[in-house]
């Protein structure tokens, strides 16, 4: 499977942002899709999200709670994270991955096998 992640841009803090992650194939829904980030000064892709393969099962990070939600939909090989209320810390370059484990093994970087080629987000103050 094949990733295309998008909907990066320079905004206010306090904005709302809509990313998305598009696949090309067809074994898009046998995928548990995650995004993870990277910081400037990071030097690794945290996690942030990530939806099963039927949409319904979701984990967020901690810092993601209340703030982010994911929606996937199959038909459209997408999944779309939408970002309130966003921070200057939040400026990171977004990336999306797929994995073939279920979401409860999907919560670190290892476990995706295929990788979008990221979008970079930049928060204001």
């Amino acid at each position: 499977v094949q990733l295309q992640a998008s909907g990066g841009g320079t905004v206010q803090a306090g904005d709302s942002l809509r990313l998305s992650c598009v696949a090309s194939g067809s074994t898009f829904s046998t995928y548990t899709i995650g995004w993870f980030r990277q910081t400037p000064s990071g030097n690794e892709r945290e996690f942030v999200a990530t939806v099963g393969r039927s949409g319904e099962v979701k984990k967020y990070a901690d810092f993601a709670e209340g703030r982010f939600t994911i929606s996937r939909d199959n038909a459209k090989n997408a999944v779309d994270p939408e970002i309130h209320n966003l921070k200057p810390e939040d400026t990171a370059v977004y990336f999306c991955g797929a994995s073939p484990f279920g979401v409860a093994q999907a919560l670190t970087r290892l476990p995706y096998h295929h990788w979008g080629q990221g979008t970079l987000v930049t928060v204001s103050s």
